[in-house]
């Protein structure tokens, strides 16, 4: 059964319709350019209602459950790159999920409202040179004086960091437990002490900003702290199953395509007199990863469906997560070999997909990053926990 009902596809229609107009026929521009414009896209979306599908009303959202913002997901997998949907995907199920979950009503009305209607730009602000997945590891400090956070550190890697009006950034309030240390913070980007140090030069997302910011005496108030001090830490591993929820679901659409197109060039192409699709090992290889797509979108939609009912999902996006990282490398892999040399051409859109799609490995989480979750949360590691 499909967990999508009539609302959830007038949901996916209106969301192909904007990017059949006004997103795909400008990705090779802003593949070209290294960027896009977010402001513009960010607002045509926002006016649609697609940036807060299932964020409050209150706020500008529509109130739907999470499954309403998967359908829209899955449906930007749709997009002619990775780079664009990334950017999206961070506005939405990234930088968002704990202001609208644990903000204060002023905090959320100043910054999750204009997130929702595409009025303001936002960035995660977590990961650091020497603390990606190891979240724990984050040296960023925000000190308190006064009414006030004094923040200093740096941030890399940052999705829309070049372009974002505000970070949701996870610094360092007290010296304590480094899991109880943290909090996460609202920075206004165009703040006193903020830079943008330099827009990273990546293998691929090449249409989606990812910067390298610096804070030096960068002062806050309080109150654009997000909920609790201290739980900051506990608040970002909330986010990081949306985030992995999102990336999952988009990579469904992507892989697909990929073998629908190696499937039609297979079919056309011959070799030595035959089709390389009568080759029984590339027609069974295609089948095989048609397989493994559905059986990942039946573990997302499984993992969404126990979301929305509110039980823990933890281990099962951290399972989702991991399998699209690694099948969405083999995909492309397998895929590109089809093409023989005009899969090495960057004419051809599987070498695209293939840059783009190495990250789904590292970022929101490495593999054994997941892998060390899993090992967690299913018992593994008990023994070692006792003996301490």
């Amino acid at each position: 059964m499909s967990l999508y009902n009539e609302q959830h596809l007038e949901i996916q229609r209106s969301a192909r319709k904007f990017i059949e107009a006004e997103i795909n026929p400008n990705v090779d521009r802003w593949e070209a350019e290294g960027i896009y414009p977010a402001h513009e896209i960010m607002k045509k979306l926002g006016s649609l209602g697609m940036l807060g599908i299932h964020k409050p009303e209150a706020y500008g959202g529509l109130g739907l459950d999470y499954s309403y913002a998967l359908a829209f997901a899955e449906t930007l997998g749709e997009v002619h790159c990775s780079g664009v949907p990334t950017s999206i995907g961070v506005q939405t199920d990234m930088a968002t999920p704990a202001l609208a979950k644990h903000g204060s009503d002023a905090l959320r009305r100043e910054f999750l409202a204009p997130a929702i209607s595409g009025d303001m730009v936002a960035c995660i602000g977590v990961s650091e040179p020497g603390a990606g997945s190891d979240v724990s590891q984050i040296k960023t400090t925000a000190r308190k004086d006064g009414d006030d956070y004094i923040i200093n550190g740096g941030k890399l890697w940052i999705t829309n960091g070049a372009q974002a009006d505000w970070m949701c950034m996870l610094a360092n309030t007290n010296e304590g437990n480094p899991h109880r240390s943290k909090s996460l913070i609202v920075v206004p980007l165009d703040a006193k002490g903020v830079t943008v140090a330099r827009k990273l030069d990546k293998l691929g997302l090449r249409s989606s900003d990812t910067a390298q910011l610096f804070f030096e005496d960068v002062r806050v108030p309080q109150r654009y702290r997000i909920g609790e001090e201290g739980r900051g830490f506990v608040y970002q591993m909330e986010q990081f199953q949306e985030e992995r929820l999102w990336a999952a679901a988009a990579a469904l659409r992507p892989m697909e395509k990929a073998i629908d197109d190696a499937q039609a060039y297979a079919t056309e192409r011959k070799v030595q007199g035959r089709r390389i699709i009568d080759n029984q090992a590339v027609r069974f290889k295609l089948a095989e990863l048609r397989t493994e797509v559905e059986m990942l979108r039946s573990i997302i939609y499984r993992a969404v469906d126990e979301y929305v009912a509110g039980r823990d999902v933890v281990v099962l996006c951290s399972m989702a997560k991991l399998v699209s990282g690694r099948l969405v490398r083999e995909v492309s892999d397998s895929c590109l070999q089809y093409y023989g040399g005009m899969g090495f051409m960057n004419e051809t859109p599987i070498s695209r997909f293939y840059r783009d799609c190495r990250v789904m490995s590292i970022g929101g989480g490495a593999d054994e990053i997941m892998l060390e979750i899993i090992s967690k949360r299913t018992g593994m590691l008990d023994h070692l926990e006792r003996q301490r």
